[in-house]
């Protein structure tokens, strides 16, 4: 009997274990140079959105944000202005929301459409609904950015990490990273700072 309960006990915990999100220890995803897989998310505007949508872009700035961690808020009007400046480049922003709404109601779909329609967001804002983008990229935080370079083998993740160097003060920003990784891909030119320590929110699963 004793026999029968433990294989029981092992049975459920390997069954749990089999829904159970992966820790940051555990969430390895892409690194610089690896060839980033297309995704099908819906958007807020109910659209299903995929980076192959993008047929003359050069790149992406793919960035994990939500409505509720305050260091996405406080980056929001830069990852806009982002958008603006590199969307008529061939560098748009796709922003996806990693968390699961379940545990955070503020980042349900319907509370991303309110604050996509508050800000006046420009680019796409999914949901990654099931959770099963994010680990493949191996985001851990939002914000947390991955710059992809269009190419004829895929898209080519060049820079992982933080947008700059200060979240809570943009005018005293003094390294932008992620404007000069896309300024260095554009030129066609070496990124010399290929990843940083992406700053804010775990991701709730």
């Amino acid at each position: 009997m004793k026999t029968l309960r433990t294989i029981g006990t092992l049975l459920l915990v390997f069954t749990l274990g089999a829904f159970t999100q992966p820790s940051d220890a555990e969430l390895v995803g892409y690194a610089i140079g690896d060839i980033a897989t297309d995704f099908s998310l819906k958007n807020i505007d109910d659209s299903m959105v995929s980076l192959s949508d993008y047929g003359d872009a050069k790149g992406f700035l793919v960035i994990f944000t939500c409505n509720m961690c305050p260091y996405a808020v406080a980056y929001e009007d830069r990852i806009i202005g982002l958008d603006a400046k590199y969307k008529p480049l061939g560098v748009p922003v796709i922003a996806i929301n990693p968390n699961n709404p379940a545990l955070q109601p503020g980042d349900s779909f319907e509370a991303m459409q309110q604050r996509a329609a508050e800000k006046g967001f420009t680019f796409p804002y999914l949901l990654d609904e099931g959770q099963e983008i994010y680990p493949q990229y191996g985001a851990k935080r939002t914000p947390h950015v991955f710059l992809l370079e269009k190419t004829t083998n895929g898209n080519v993740v060049r820079y992982i990490g933080a947008i700059d160097d200060n979240y809570q003060n943009a005018a005293q920003v003094e390294d932008k990273y992620v404007e000069n990784a896309v300024d260095a891909m554009l030129a066609g030119n070496e990124i010399e700072v290929t990843t940083t320590k992406a700053i804010g929110c775990s991701i709730k699963v």
